[in-house]
């Protein structure tokens, strides 16, 4: 018996030795591909050049967003003038309200030309006007993961201690965290609340006022604003004091403890749509749990939510999802659609803009959590319509229709910044196993 056991033991270790050989002469193909594909290096080029225009989200949108300042910053802070982006970041900060609320962003007066009916102003930056489209509850959070990668990427913890109107920015941050807790909080679930929209969307399904909270309104949970609040609160556990730093990371704890209770079903290995609190939007017959929110489940594996297992089988799922729909890359945003006879008025037809369109902002996020959890090969393959289309438009499009057809912003730095991130992933890994 013990000299069963030996052999075995030495059988095992060979498989294991054998495997590893084949594994690293893959890694070493795959990383000279990464290495040697120009089309990455172009677009990587192309994202980098793009990133030395400033900082609106777009060539239609001449504002300054937070919630897509978030996911380029890292890119711009090597690419221009890091006190400028300095002095971009501490600019939202005078347009908190009293409750600690953030805004989406803020443009020069001359700027504000959309005919917006609720816009802010602030007595400590009068030349500028404040905006906010007051269905979502992702502001708050993205502007602390902005601040927590420009902190990172630049050393500047400096900015932390800055007074803007008379509050220090980390005292800020931590007051907008108490408006979404204080104001957007379900004691019942311990999650946030927002208005009911299209996965990450700011757009809510009962059309309506579109972008603002109005008697249309039935409030939900979804999972796209309670990862990023969980992301949030791992970033504010790194920015903190030392006194402050168990209560940020018993936040995230238990947020993600509570998604992963109430969001996610564990049978469909996938994420329910919403939770209502009063009521759905929707008629009875409508399931709408059968929608799968491909968007809010890239970032509920940044946050940490899900397992490697569970990563997988989710990427599986959206491959046949885009698959089933013919939708050009994995940046398409949810599938099936919503049916139009369930919709508002003037709210988007199936696979159109939120409503199912194909966004690079997103399917870039899934392809760094790929890479970051070892599908590398995977994130490869599953890139290259993304970056492909960058060149054949000649620009990063903001989203794209079922056919191919790019739509929105020519310029979106979102989609420049999510795929420019993954490629410096791609070159590190390539790099780690050439």
């Amino acid at each position: 018996m013990h000299k069963q056991m030996k052999l075995s033991l030495f059988i095992f270790s060979g498989l294991m030795f054998i495997f590893s050989a084949d594994q690293s002469r893959e890694n070493k193909i795959l990383a000279e591909k990464i290495l040697t594909d120009t089309t990455i290096s172009k677009v990587d080029g192309m994202a980098r050049n793009l990133m030395k225009k400033g900082f609106y989200a777009g060539s239609g949108y001449q504002m300054v967003w937070s919630r897509d300042l978030n996911t380029f910053i890292e890119l711009s802070c090597e690419e221009y003038d890091n006190s400028v982006i300095r002095e971009n970041l501490l600019m939202f900060f005078h347009f908190q309200q009293e409750n600690g609320e953030m805004l989406d962003g803020y443009v020069r007066k001359e700027g504000f030309t959309w005919g917006d009916p609720h816009p802010y102003e602030s007595a400590t930056a009068p030349n500028h006007i404040g905006f906010k489209n007051t269905v979502e509850s992702d502001q708050e959070t993205s502007l602390i993961q902005a601040i927590y990668k420009y902190v990172d990427k630049t050393g500047d913890t400096d900015i932390l201690n800055e007074t803007v109107a008379g509050n220090t920015v980390y005292n800020r941050l931590k007051g907008s965290v108490d408006f979404l807790l204080d104001e957007r909080y379900s004691g019942k679930y311990g999650l946030i609340i927002g208005a009911t929209t299209f996965d990450w969307g700011d757009i809510q399904v009962e059309g309506g006022a579109i972008v603002d909270v109005d008697e249309l309104t039935h409030w939900s949970i979804d999972v796209y604003d309670n990862a990023m609040l969980a992301i949030a609160a791992q970033n504010m556990a790194e920015l903190s004091p030392e006194e402050d730093k168990e209560y940020w990371k018993g936040l995230n704890t238990q947020l993600i403890i509570n998604i992963r209770k109430h969001l996610w079903d564990g049978d469909s290995q996938k994420f329910i749509p919403h939770i209502y609190i009063d009521g759905s939007p929707f008629p009875d017959d409508f399931d709408e749990n059968e929608i799968h929110y491909h968007g809010g489940t890239a970032v509920a594996i940044e946050a940490g939510v899900l397992s490697r297992d569970e990563i997988a089988k989710v990427a599986q799922q959206m491959k046949k999802n885009v698959e089933l729909a013919g939708a050009p890359s994995i940046g398409l945003t949810l599938y099936p659609a919503y049916p139009s006879n369930v919709l508002g008025e003037n709210v988007s037809a199936p696979y159109e803009y939120q409503n199912g369109g194909d966004w690079t902002w997103f399917g870039g996020r899934m392809i760094q959590q790929l890479i970051k959890h070892g599908f590398v090969e995977e994130a490869y393959e599953l890139s290259q319509p993304m970056l492909e289309r960058v060149i054949e438009n000649d620009g990063f499009y903001e989203w794209y229709r079922m056919d191919g057809t790019p739509a929105g912003s020519a310029e979106f730095k979102g989609s420049a910044g999510v795929l420019g991130k993954a490629i410096q992933m791609f070159n590190q890994w390539a790099n780690e196993n050439k």
